[in-house]
Parts: structure tokens; C-alpha cells; sequence
């Protein structure tokens, strides 16, 4: 079955989030929507549509016009089994002592690694991303180093691997949020394949907007994995919901952009206890000062 792709990019977060929802409306309706914000500095945010049908132009160009986006561009993509695709390109990755990899390198898994199974699904986080990979190193550092997190929470936790990594190394219940719904069932069912039910509980949520995790805190470890505007914008509950000497493990930061987010949340009373670089990308682990 051919699938379509409607890609367009426009320059506010809300009109971004405002089209996506439009185009859930269209006829032929998509399988799914996207939004992201474009990494490379400029400040645009991508919107995308998945379609099994080939969507209607005018109804794309009307959409265009209302939100002041650029013209949606409708590809074709090949007919490929992604995640067969998937499976074979991506081999185990390491970090510290977790070993994350897809059911069919099971056989690979090391004697004495802490074991996490993602398979290839739409969400983020299969620990091959610098960005997922240092999260992963942040984790092992603290705990290797006596922290110990009693009440953890992963905020835009894509696939859940860095809150089933927590829940592997330390009892007690794993919160993790996303915004996306199709990421939280994505979570749910890896929380299952790593026979973690009940030590990680998957919600739908935007940040801390969530009466569980409102309720949970003050936490003592925090992930946030996601890009720059949204951790800028989360500072102040950050601050809130994050335990005085507790931590913040964040990342989806290009280099040149860690000390932008580092200065905000300096301003929201965190002070920089680690930083990792790798490629591209930069990982952040902060310590919330005492009031």
C-alpha cells in the first residue's frame, strides 16, 4: 500500500499545532499528524501528514493560506516494510551498563547488562540518537555515582526507555508522560515486552499537566528529552515539580544550544552538575538548588 506524505513549515509553534489539528479533518483523512520544531536555529516548525490516499490540493492550499504556512508538498513514499528496515540497520547500542536493543539481537544481550527491548515503532528513543544515548550515560553516572531516585518521572518519554532504564535499576514507581498519543501506547507496550507493568506507569500529557504527575511530585529526577523551545518553556515547572537536590537529566539539544537552555534554568534556580557532548548533540544534568 503506497503512503503520502504533506509536508509544510511555518513560523509560529501555535498555528503549527492549530494545522495539525485542521488537517485531522480532511478528507481523505491522515493515518497520523506531526509537529516539530526544526532543528538547525531557525525557529520554523514542520508539519506533517500520513496519508493512504493521495490528499486533495485544494483543500491542502486552503489550509496553507489559513494558517500562513508554506505550500504543502505531497510525496509518495516507496513501498517499504520500515520496521523489517529498521530491525536490520540498527544494531544494540551501549551506554554504561544499559544494553538497548530490538527483539531480534536478543541472542547479543551481555551477561551482566541491564537489558532494555525497544522494538521499531513510531516514537522516539531507540538509544541510537546522541540525545537518547547521553540521557542513558546521564543515568548511569548518577547512579554509579550513590544518587539513588525514589520518585523519577520522564517528561516527553517517546519509546519510555529512559524511565524502564530507571525502573531497572531502582524499586519504586516510574512516571512517563508524552504529548503524543500514539507515543504513550508505543510505551505502554514496550513497558509490557520488558515485563515492567505496574513499575511504569505511561500517561498523555503536555509537561506536568497532569493531575498523577501533579500529585507525584516533588520529584528527585526528572528527564526531559525533548527539544529546546518546549525545555525552555518547561523551566518554571521544572522548578516546581523538581525536588529541592533533586536532578534534571535534559537533552534533544543541538551543542550550540545547551548554554541557551542551561542559562534558563540557572534562572530557575538548577546549576549545572555534568554536561556531554556527543556529535552533535549535548546532554544536561542539573541539580535543583535549595530555595
Amino acid at each position: 500500500m503506497p503512503t503520502y506524505t504533506a509536508l509544510t513549515q511555518l513560523a509560529s509553534e501555535s498555528d503549527a499545532y492549530a494545522l495539525s489539528e485542521a488537517m485531522e479533518n480532511l478528507d481523505p483523512a491522515p493515518m497520523g499528524v506531526g509537529v516539530f520544531e526544526l532543528e538547525d536555529g531557525s525557529g520554523l516548525w514542520e508539519v506533517g501528514g500520513y496519508f493512504t490516499d493521495p490528499p486533495d490540493d485544494l483543500e491542502l492550499a486552503i489550509l496553507a493560506q489559513a494558517f500562513d504556512a508554506r505550500a504543502l508538498v505531497v510525496s509518495e513514499l516507496p513501498e517499504i516494510d520500515w520496521v523489517a528496515k529498521v530491525r536490520r540497520d540498527l544494531a544494540p547500542v551501549e551506554a554504561g551498563r544499559f544494553f538497548v536493543y530490538g527483539s531480534h539481537d536478543a541472542h547479543r544481550l551481555p551477561e551482566g547488562r541491564i537489558g532494555l527491548l525497544i522494538e521499531a515503532a513510531m516514537a522516539f528513543g531507540t538509544g541510537h540518537h546522541g540525545t537518547t544515548l547521553g540521557c542513558l550515560r546521564a543515568l548511569d553516572r548518577l547512579d554509579t555515582g550513590g544518587f539513588r531516585g525514589r520518585n523519577v518521572v520522564d517528561i516527553g518519554c517517546g519509546t519510555a526507555v529512559l524511565a524502564m532504564a530507571a525502573a531497572r535499576i531502582w524499586p519504586g514507581l516510574v512516571r512517563a508522560s508524552d504529548i503524543d498519543a500514539v507515543a504513550v501506547d508505543v510505551a505502554r507496550a514496550n513497558v509490557g515486552a520488558n515485563g515492567l507493568e505496574g513499575r511504569v506507569l505511561c500517561l498523555e500529557a503536555t509537561g506536568f499537566d497532569h493531575p498523577e504527575l501533579q500529585m507525584a511530585a516533588p520529584f528527585d529526577l526528572v528527564f526531559a528529552n525533548i527539544l529546546m523551545g518546549p525545555l525552555i518553556d518547561l523551566a518554571p515547572d521544572m522548578a516546581r515539580y523538581c525536588a529541592a537536590g533533586g536532578h534534571a537529566i535534559l537533552s534533544g539539544l543541538l551543542v550550540e544550544q545547551a548554554e541557551t537552555v542551561l542559562a534558563a534554568y540557572t534562572a530557575a534556580g538548577f546549576g549545572l552538575q555534568h554536561r556531554d557532548d556527543i556529535g552533535d548533540w549535548a546532554t544536561l544534568t542539573l541539580i535543583r538548588q535549595a530555595a
